[in-house]
């Protein structure tokens, strides 16, 4: 068997694409995996997995768009658009490259979602085409109902600004509730942009995001990097009533359970062997990714904030980032704050003494948390952000989001000791753990999540 992989090679898809490949080869050592992302994505994610990659996976490269010498406007997705007017024929160019080199047809497509026209390169193929969802499925769930979405709430933007809220969304948006099947518990304001753009102009990006709603009707199979348990019933019912096969196989980019934590002398960062020092439960786990941006002035205001909190914080900032701390602020926390330009975030999560993760609501970060059994306080920027963000504070009830979407003084002050020393955040650490124990249960031999991956298993080698 051959089975040819198509990542999408930003934010963290291609990883946990590959973490999926990876641990689907380790099992079908028989089937070979040829892998398909942009050179730049590649290198990253095997810089450091490289030595342990099974024999079984090759990687190859697919252009990526970008024209020799060009120089970079600044907007933040220029690179993803010149990426997808490459697409598809960068991928159908290398997938020929890796037929011809190995002399294996293609016996199956197990694909990012998002690159829908996938599907019509397996069906030109006569192949099964799996897509795998590694966001979660309610935004999934958004984009196959985006003719609805547009069609019902298009009309009910302002677009003047006039009623503005701090964070750019519309006040009189807020608290209206979506009437579409499975997202009932989600505000209008929730939606990202590409589903409802909040000025007129469509992007390539929100294009290609725009036809995942006609990939329904050409998949019997699709794959999900969650847990059936953490659905809502009816949003569970309605996504089974559009796909016959319907794989949730859990947290792929994570090992459940969380593996020991190492000596805390190995960790370079130095970050493990200060959280020894604090006690149970009280720090604050501050991180937002790599990819997010944070303004100027919430950094101030948060940084405020922990400095007047005097409760113990654990600050992963990168160092572009530095200079938008007050004046004097590092030295002012040293004895009760640390901050790093990088952390572990898995081991730091699973550290005994983190009492809270401050998150911009990345699913992985979130996954992470949840894992661990960590409350959370989330401030969401974009994409998916605000939709998990209402998962965690209203649906599953395991963090709080910041009032008013953005950090304050007086916002990050009230969420920390909301957590941390409230009836409340006893109750929320209470549920974060019940939930930790569902997911590991889901994952242990016999759980829903290995069932659905065993099936995946013998999907792809029994083509």
């Amino acid at each position: 068997m051959h089975v040819a992989v198509f990542a999408f090679p930003f934010g963290s898809h291609a990883l946990s694409l590959i973490d999926l490949v990876l641990k689907l080869a380790r099992v079908a050592q028989e089937t070979r995996f040829s892998f398909f992302n942009t050179e730049k994505s590649n290198n990253s994610i095997f810089l450091a997995s490289r030595t342990n990659l099974p024999g079984n996976i090759k990687a190859y490269n697919v252009a990526d768009g970008v024209p020799l010498n060009h120089v970079f406007s600044g907007h933040p997705i220029e690179r993803v658009e010149l990426f997808i007017k490459e697409t598809p024929e960068n991928f159908q160019t290398a997938l020929d490259m890796a037929v011809a080199e190995t002399g294996q047809k293609i016996s199956c497509l197990l694909t990012d979602a998002f690159l829908s026209f996938a599907g019509s390169i397996a069906e030109n193929l006569s192949v099964p085409w799996i897509p795998v969802w590694t966001p979660v499925p309610h935004s999934l769930s958004a984009h196959i109902y985006t003719d609805m979405i547009r069609q019902r709430y298009a009309n009910s933007l302002i677009h003047d600004g006039s009623n503005s809220g701090r964070d750019g969304n519309d006040v009189e948006l807020e608290d209206q509730t979506l009437e579409v099947p499975g997202l009932s518990q989600f505000h209008i304001a929730d939606l990202p942009a590409e589903v409802l753009p909040r000025d007129a102009q469509e992007t390539l990006f929100s294009c290609m995001l725009g036809q995942i709603r006609h990939m329904v009707p050409k998949v019997d199979t699709l794959v999900l990097t969650f847990y059936q348990e953490l659905y809502s019933e009816p949003h569970l019912s309605d996504l089974k009533s559009k796909f016959s096969n319907l794989l949730n196989v859990g947290f792929i980019s994570l090992s459940m359970p969380p593996p020991s934590l190492p000596p805390s002398t190995e960790d370079a960062t130095g970050c493990l062997s200060w959280l020894d020092s604090q006690k149970a439960k009280s720090v604050a786990f501050i991180s937002f990714g790599t990819v997010v941006n944070i303004p100027h002035s919430e950094i101030e205001e948060l940084a405020e904030a922990l400095e007047v909190c005097r409760i113990p914080f654990l600050w992963s900032l990168r160092d572009n980032m530095r200079d938008c701390l007050p004046n004097g602020f590092l030295d002012r926390t040293i004895t009760h704050g640390k901050v790093v330009p990088w952390a572990p975030q898995i081991q730091v999560l699973g550290h005994s003494s983190i009492g809270v993760f401050m998150t911009h609501c990345g699913a992985n970060s979130v996954y992470e948390s949840i894992a661990n059994g960590v409350p959370m306080i989330c401030r969401p920027f974009f994409a998916d952000h605000k939709l998990i963000a209402r998962l965690i504070a209203d649906d599953w009830r395991v963090g709080v989001r910041i009032d008013g979407g953005v950090f304050t003084k007086t916002g990050v002050a009230k969420s920390l000791d909301l957590i941390l020393e409230r009836e409340q955040g006893r109750t929320i650490r209470s549920t974060v753990q019940a939930l930790k124990e569902l997911v590991l249960k889901a994952s242990a031999p016999g759980g829903r999540a290995t069932q659905d991956f065993k099936i995946l298993v013998e999907k792809i080698t029994s083509v």
